[in-house]
């Protein structure tokens, strides 16, 4: 497995987590079976856009678009993905 995400690969949210608003913690969660994931703003923006159809170029793209004055924005859309792919969170749907 490379430990760098190419702009062409496509994850979904892994089978036992389900991505949400949770009003109650004031953002967007992961659940799953054993308990929940709280999510900073920059995380619950990326996975929310983890859709099995997406490449991490789209999502990137779609992310410079609504955030345009974020700096390395790039990076650190990449570096989510490579830490939620690390822990299970989403599963790869093409090659890397």
């Amino acid at each position: 497995m490379s430990d760098k995400i190419r702009s062409n690969a496509v994850f979904a949210l892994a089978r036992h987590f389900r991505f949400q608003w949770e009003e109650a913690q004031g953002g967007y969660v992961l659940l799953y079976p054993e308990g929940m994931v709280k999510l900073n703003g920059g995380a619950g923006e990326v996975l929310k856009r983890v859709d099995g159809k997406k490449t991490a170029g789209e999502i990137v793209d779609e992310l410079k678009a609504a955030f345009p004055d974020v700096p390395d924005l790039e990076g650190d859309v990449m570096a989510m993905l490579e830490l939620a792919y690390g822990k299970a969170w989403i599963e790869h749907k093409t090659n890397f």
